[in-house]
């Protein structure tokens, strides 16, 4: 009798493609032909802190153009390597405010999931570059803990997830995840705060969309968009796909220095988000974390930049400039 063969279930179309990001510096500095000056130091910074880009976002950058306001964000560079003061490890001192592992409760109505420390792309000015992912996870066996305290909190209406990023998890745990999450009678909206769907568009299948459209949970998503050029027709079509599936689609925006500190860029983003069904909802001032302190913009030049945004655009496409201050309850409007 022969034996039966074990089947493996084939990985989906975007999971080969995010396997395929590219996280080695010299392939990168090969694929857009950047200065061979600036290699060395490269390395240095990825040691630190891990080059990720999916091959996708490459192709949307200029070649030869170490300036290009999408490749500066995914850059590893020397500035990283400068101990700044006043910049931290935990800029948001977020494990302060987690009562059970990975389940952050820092404003009242809602509570923040890290699932993942997983990225599709790890941007170089991120928040939680040094955050204690294996420690602070409420997946897996914290997570009977994590419904239990949603549970017993009837003054939490939403649920957002993060990570990491966690459209980077399968579809399989997120659908289990968000079924429990729909199980507690009080939870009203499901909040998803993403850079994948720019990043990596085809993300964004048929597997995804039948289980947040399956959902009795209000589905919003924050996408992460920074620039206008990260917008292609793949990022526009997978945007129509979500609000087709009836997700509410938000962008926030960091303001950063050689990126998008010009009203030029600013106004263009958010024309370009209006484009693809997405209104601006953020704009933060960075988070001081330690090794992105070349990215900062200071508050009066922030406002200037506000200001003369407002006098372009439509209020509705005038993003909130804002900053996370650390015990807060809410961002604080700048």
């Amino acid at each position: 009798m022969i034996p039966r063969s074990l089947q493996r279930r084939q990985p989906a179309p975007w999971q080969t493609l995010l396997s395929q990001s590219i996280t080695d510096v010299e392939v990168l500095w090969r694929s857009l032909d950047l200065p061979r000056s600036l290699l060395p130091q490269a390395y240095q910074a990825a040691r630190q802190f891990r080059l990720r880009v999916p091959a996708g976002f490459v192709r949307r950058m200029r070649r030869g153009d170490p300036a290009d306001p999408l490749l500066r964000q995914v850059l590893p560079l020397g500035e990283e390597l400068v101990i700044t003061p006043g910049y931290a490890g935990d800029p948001l001192q977020e494990q302060d405010a987690m009562p059970v592992p990975g389940l952050l409760h820092k404003y009242p109505g809602r509570v923040l999931l890290t699932l993942t420390g997983a990225c599709a792309v790890n941007c170089r000015y991120c928040f939680r570059r040094h955050y204690p992912y294996s420690e602070a996870n409420p997946a897996r066996e914290h997570w009977p803990a994590t419904l239990d305290y949603l549970a017993r909190r009837e003054q939490i209406h939403e649920v957002i997830l993060s990570g990491g990023d966690p459209l980077t998890l399968t579809d399989t745990r997120l659908t289990g995840m968000v079924k429990d999450l729909s199980a507690i009678p009080h939870l009203t909206t499901l909040r998803l705060h993403s850079r994948v769907p720019v990043v990596l568009p085809e993300r964004i299948d048929e597997t995804l969309l039948a289980w947040i459209s399956a959902s009795r949970l209000q589905v919003v998503m924050v996408i992460h968009c920074n620039h206008a050029n990260e917008i292609d027709a793949s990022v526009v079509n997978a945007m129509q796909q979500l609000k087709l599936a009836g997700v509410t689609l938000l962008n926030q925006s960091v303001l950063l220095r050689g990126i998008n500190n010009d009203a030029k860029s600013l106004c263009a983003l958010s024309r370009r988000l209006l484009e693809a069904g997405v209104l601006p909802y953020y704009l933060h001032q960075l988070d001081p974390v330690q090794g992105a302190a070349h990215f900062a913009v200071d508050d009066t030049e922030a406002h200037s930049l506000i200001e003369k945004i407002r006098a372009q655009l439509p209020g509705y496409l005038v993003p909130r400039l804002v900053r996370e201050i650390p015990g807060e309850s809410a961002k604080t409007p700048l």
